[in-house]
């Protein structure tokens, strides 16, 4: 028990020393704000598929997975996903 709360100080203590590193250099405010567009704009254009799924027969769960992977690489990153899904089905 004492273990599982050991584990839990470490993880929150590291948490909060990279959210310190990150805020104190000077681009690190606007590193994480393009972050969060990026996941916001991945976010719109994986349900935006979605609602056209009914013309497109093209339908990908939002999830991590997916949601990384749009926001790392953008519409490439989606014509990917459409591919390895159809190459999987």
């Amino acid at each position: 028990m004492i273990f599982k709360y050991a584990i839990w100080g470490v993880l929150i203590l590291s948490s909060l020393m990279l959210v310190m590193i990150v805020f104190r250099s000077r681009g690190g405010g606007r590193l994480v704000a393009s972050l969060g567009l990026n996941i916001v704009v991945a976010a719109f254009l994986l349900y935006i598929l979605n609602l056209l799924s009914g013309y497109t027969h093209i339908e990908l769960p939002i999830n991590t997975a997916t949601l990384g992977t749009a926001t790392i690489l953008g519409i490439p990153g989606v014509l990917l996903l459409i591919g390895v899904k159809w190459a999987l089905l």
